[in-house]
């Protein structure tokens, strides 16, 4: 993997470069010291395949860079801050990073981080070049009522892994991932998505039906956040909340919901910001992937 560091703190691009090359974790391509000249161009001579950046820098900071690069740049970006608020951390999200790493840096979180959204990127150009070799060998695109059962079936085994399948929202997912996928996978901004999938339900009242499938939604996502934490609470190790914790969720609020049920105390959703955009398109990606 090639990874661009960018960091206005020397001492922080030493330390990620340092834990990368102590684990051969990749290659760093690029350490810069401010986004002032990060465009595409650039992340494609380097052929870039994970940005790591950070959120406050003089001149452009972290979030107006990758406004910059995001609609093109088709690895993933992991964003490092001092800055807890979950509004920011959210606004972080909404503007296309895939991971949120809080400073002071843990070297076990980054070695973590970096290991998951390698398997990740490895497992998307699989897919790709799977996807690639079966249209070259297949005449007929593949029936779509075909690819939608195959999508409901892995929607619901990803649902049962992460403990909520039962769960009250766990129907709308089927119906979001069955929209997303006769929408040729295209995931509108939220409201039009879930107004949409509500309409497509036959519901008398979409727009009040959207607004009760999001707090369906709120709740399910953060029993699930629950359900992942606890599984890092009995075995840190376990491949699946190694995956599933960051591809998923916010990773700090997941630590901080481990050290709750550590201390015996119930997690409230107040607590913990739920990134339902995010949710939604690990979801979609996992199962269409797993096609």
């Amino acid at each position: 993997m090639n990874i661009m560091l960018i960091d206005d703190d020397d001492a922080v691009r030493m330390m990620l470069q340092d834990i990368i090359e102590d684990y051969n974790l990749g290659d760093v391509t690029d350490s810069l010291n401010t986004a002032m000249e990060l465009t595409n161009d650039l992340l494609a001579q380097r052929q870039t395949d994970i940005l790591i950046i950070d959120m406050l820098m003089p001149g452009i900071d972290g979030i107006q860079a990758i406004n910059r690069i995001k609609e093109h740049f088709a690895g993933k970006i992991i964003m490092l801050s001092q800055v807890e608020s979950k509004d920011l951390v959210g606004k972080a999200y909404e503007n296309g990073i895939d991971y949120y790493i809080t400073k002071p840096l843990n070297r076990n979180e980054i070695v973590s981080v970096l290991k998951n959204v390698s398997e990740h990127l490895r497992l998307e150009s699989f897919a790709h070049n799977l996807q690639n070799s079966l249209l070259s060998l297949t005449p007929h695109p593949v029936p779509a009522p075909v690819t939608k059962k195959n999508i409901r079936t892995r929607t619901e085994n990803q649902l049962k892994e992460l403990g909520i399948l039962t769960a009250p929202g766990a129907q709308d997912l089927l119906s979001i991932m069955a929209y997303i996928e006769t929408n040729r996978g295209q995931i509108p901004a939220l409201k039009g998505l879930f107004t949409a999938v509500a309409q497509q339900n036959g519901a008398d009242d979409p727009v009040r039906e959207a607004k009760a499938m999001e707090q369906r939604l709120r709740r399910t996502i953060f029993q699930g956040h629950v359900n992942v934490a606890s599984m890092g609470v009995l075995d840190y190790t376990n491949p699946k909340f190694e995956d599933y914790a960051p591809l998923y969720f916010d990773y700090n609020d997941i630590r901080s919901t481990m050290r709750l049920l550590e201390n015996e105390e119930k997690p409230t959703s107040s607590q913990v910001h739920i990134n339902m955009k995010k949710f939604i398109h690990a979801l979609y990606d996992t199962a269409q992937r797993e096609i």
